[in-house]
């Protein structure tokens, strides 16, 4: 079974990108903290995803996440390998999202300051059969749980 399931915070903001053919994809890096602090009492390590969105999920990943905003994705990771120019062979890794969320509230992203919204003037040409005013965004409440 090839699962991996991430949280943390994009380095930059997603780049989104057609193929020829016209398919959406969206590329974009997520830093996420190691939970462990080393004993030697150094810093905490993160470690880099790249990450990639196809299809709806890239046009939903380029239109609202931004730099330093908390996300989580779930997905397989996926290697490649070839040979460059020189003749090495070389390798890499990305995370391919099957399911991507926003992992903080709109409360607590306008308390941080780093960010205040998403992407304003942005068209992708990506029509939809429902329209963005049917769209609301959702209240989270932050009270105390019921149980």
């Amino acid at each position: 079974m090839n699962h991996i399931v991430l949280m943390g915070r994009l380095t930059r903001d997603p780049e989104l990108r057609h193929t020829p053919s016209g398919v959406a994809v969206a590329k974009y890096t997520l830093a996420v903290d190691r939970q462990f602090t080393p004993k030697d009492g150094g810093e905490k390590k993160t470690d880099f995803f790249d990450i990639v969105a196809w299809r709806e999920k890239a046009e939903f990943v380029s239109r609202y996440f931004v730099k330093g905003q908390l996300t989580a994705v779930a997905g397989r990771l996926q290697f490649d390998e070839w040979t460059d120019k020189e003749g090495n062979k070389r390798k890499s890794a990305e995370v391919i999202a099957d399911n991507v969320y926003f992992a903080e509230s709109k409360k607590s992203r306008e308390q941080g300051g780093s960010y205040t919204q998403a992407k304003s003037g942005y068209d992708s040409g990506f029509s939809s059969p429902v329209a963005a005013s049917e769209y609301s965004e959702l209240e989270i409440d932050d009270g105390e749980l019921p149980f």
